[in-house]
């Protein structure tokens, strides 16, 4: 199955559902999370206000204060926004956060589980009133996420990342922060656009995105995931292999066929180990050395982390940046 980042390995199975099991005794028991539907939840009455969400209308907080995220998007989202959350979900990394990220804007952050198992309890430790997150990853663990918070759920991530953005901003009460997010990124598009040489040129030029994934053939991106949206609004053009991905988001090929994913440049990137991901075999090969990019020296190693895994706008002002200086050195 597709995902728009690999998704990482849970907790098992047995302990994950002790550990909610646990958790809902002693929310009904002893009340130690807070009611997601109460005014005076966390402590003292609060204002609030309705969320429309992918699990029907949501009350949250006027000005949440102790933010949990359970995904990649929501940790950026909440970065780009201003907002330190309390708690986050770990990465899969080594550092439990996503590289791209300043350290001093996740220092402190409580790592609270893997994506898609976080840790109930952990997170109810911690006292949040608002946890985001996504249909996709935590729809399984939402009743038990939602007696501790008022919790946002998008439907999915990736592609949609721009409007789940806005839910995002409106959960965390950040709509004008959010306004002037989107307007810097749309001037920072256009001044890319233009360092290519306007749109015209910039439509001339086709660029692939190849990733190399441990445990699984490797793809070439399409136009409807996160990092096509960003190619788009630029202006590159994609190659017509493109078309061919399911659901326009990847088409998997095998070593033997890493020539379909030719273009003007090529990005690639890498998940998990460069040897089982088979990145040195592929790249060592003779079918990705006669590639045109390649012989053009027009193929750049990207970090998987940014491009791929990110799937926000800081990771977007990044990206950016990275596609005017290879695409004009």
């Amino acid at each position: 199955m597709f995902a728009h980042h690999t998704p990482r390995t849970g907790l098992r199975r047995r302990a994950a559902t002790a550990t909610a099991t646990a958790l809902v005794g002693c929310l009904a028991l002893t009340a130690c999370g807070a009611d997601s539907g109460s005014d005076e939840a966390n402590g003292g009455a609060k204002a609030q206000r309705t969320v429309k969400t992918a699990m029907g209308d949501v009350r949250v907080s006027e000005a949440p204060r102790r933010v949990v995220v359970l995904d990649t998007a929501e940790l950026d989202s909440a970065i780009t926004l201003g907002v330190k959350p309390v708690g986050a979900t770990n990465a899969g990394t080594s550092s439990g956060f996503l590289s791209y990220l300043d350290e001093d804007e996740v220092s402190g952050v409580k790592n609270v589980g893997t994506i898609g198992s976080p840790n109930l309890e952990a997170i109810n430790a911690l006292k949040p009133d608002l946890i985001l997150s996504s249909k996709v990853r935590d729809e399984k663990n939402y009743k038990n996420l939602s007696q501790i918070a008022p919790t946002v759920l998008t439907e999915t991530t990736g592609y949609p990342w721009k409007e789940n953005f806005q839910v995002h901003a409106e959960a965390l009460g950040k709509q004008a922060e959010a306004e002037k997010v989107l307007a810097d990124y749309e001037k920072h598009t256009r001044e890319v656009t233009e360092a290519l040489g306007g749109a015209d040129k910039a439509g001339d030029t086709e660029v692939s995105v190849v990733r190399f994934v441990e445990g699984a053939d490797t793809r070439l991106y399409g136009e409807k995931n996160y990092i096509g949206t960003i190619l788009e609004d630029v202006g590159l053009a994609r190659p017509a292999i493109t078309a061919e991905a399911p659901d326009g988001f990847a088409l998997e090929v095998s070593p033997e066929q890493i020539d379909k994913g030719d273009a003007d440049t090529v990005f690639y990137a890498t998940y998990g180990d460069p040897d089982k991901a088979k990145e040195k075999q592929i790249t060592g090969g003779g079918l990705w050395k006669n590639m045109k990019a390649v012989r053009n020296r027009s193929a750049f190693p990207v970090d998987d982390e940014l491009w791929i895994q990110g799937i926000g706008y800081t990771a977007a002002d990044k990206i950016l940046d990275e596609l005017q200086e290879k695409l004009t050195s």
